[in-house]
């Protein structure tokens, strides 16, 4: 894992906020010791998750999308190191491993311009060198026994967590995706708009749900691939659960989940699902935050979800006054994921 910056002790007191008569997961979380195997330590830690971030939004770029998904990670651990350890979620159930090292790459495209086909096709190139690095680590963390929840990065970094998961665990997995879009786009090169197709075409995706899909930001020709694949990837949409109120969100995740539950799978967030949260591809419509996190607690609670990603949010797109509340969102995402996979024990 070259490609590993580790998150050590040190990384973690800085983020943390101690006061007196409190106790917080910074001051619980476990980390890599300084020149322990990485490999041989999350074998033997008693943690049962683990933390990477993909600081990068070279897919987003890639992808006709606005820069910014970089930022998630560093505002995400802040957060995390700040939430109250107690006994509704305790800090020590989770192992800090570090971020990607994409900074070499991030600045090799940060001349670039999409609207360029050629400069485009190096994007893309980029993009398969970060899904490289991504699917061994999360095939590691896996092949350790561990959870990984995976922050930042654009929904490129899904073929990786598929990629990676899939190899680990012998065979193809599900995933169900929270997301406004399918990212089931056609094999143009690799984007944050084709993770699933990609990971899907290559045989390390079986099935595949998108949960609250927006009708206005679909094309004609991926609903039509999807109609075609009825048998492993299904949709609903938001406008036809919230808006025209034809389908009911509680029934529409029970069938979402009988379609994925017989295999491991994975769960997908992708933020720009939430009105006003800052992403690429930043939406006023859409499902609540609440909404978000009762889907996360349901889906989580099965043995079946082997890994968690929450992706696209962008805080250098909102208002520096606030930037802290996109990480404070994935803080209580990720604790809601925590709860609901311990009530499985």
């Amino acid at each position: 894992m070259e490609k590993l910056i580790p998150f050590t002790v040190h990384d973690l007191a800085r983020v943390t906020n101690f006061r007196s008569g409190e106790v917080k997961f910074g001051e619980k979380m476990q980390t890599i010791p300084k020149g322990a195997d990485t490999v041989e330590f999350l074998q033997t830690s008693d943690a049962k998750f683990v933390l990477f971030g993909i600081p990068e939004d070279i897919g987003v770029r890639a992808n006709f999308g606005r820069p910014g998904a970089a930022s998630a990670w560093e505002s995400t651990i802040k957060s995390i190191a700040n939430i109250q350890h107690n006994r509704f979620s305790k800090g020590n159930q989770i192992l800090v491993l570090g971020h990607l090292d994409a900074a070499e790459e991030m600045k090799e495209v940060e001349n670039l311009d999409f609207n360029i086909l050629e400069e485009r096709k190096q994007l893309s190139k980029v993009v398969e060198k970060i899904d490289k690095e991504v699917s061994h680590i999360i095939f590691t963390i896996v092949k350790a026994g561990k959870i990984p929840i995976i922050i930042g990065g654009g929904h490129n970094n899904a073929y990786g967590n598929i990629k990676g998961t899939a190899l680990a665990k012998g065979k193809a997995i599900n995933a169900i995706n929270f997301d406004a879009h399918s990212d089931f786009r056609i094999l143009e090169g690799r984007h944050s708009g084709n993770g699933f197709s990609y990971a899907y075409e290559e045989g390390f995706l079986k099935k595949y749900f998108v949960f609250g899909l927006h009708e206005s930001y679909t094309s004609k020709s991926v609903l039509h691939e999807i109609k075609k694949l009825d048998e492993r990837v299904r949709i609903n949409t938001y406008d036809e659960i919230n808006i025209r109120r034809e389908k009911d969100f509680r029934l529409e995740m029970e069938r979402a989940f009988s379609f994925i539950r017989n295999d491991f799978y994975g769960i997908e967030i992708d933020l720009d699902s939430i009105p006003g949260i800052p992403s690429s591809a930043m939406t006023l419509s859409g499902f609540s935050v609440e909404e978000l996190r009762q889907f996360i607690h349901f889906f989580s609670q099965d043995p079946n979800a082997c890994y968690l990603h929450i992706c696209e949010g962008a805080p250098d797109l909102g208002d520096p006054k606030n930037s802290h509340l996109v990480g404070k969102l994935i803080g209580y995402l990720v604790t809601d994921f925590m709860k609901a996979k311990s009530e499985t024990e």
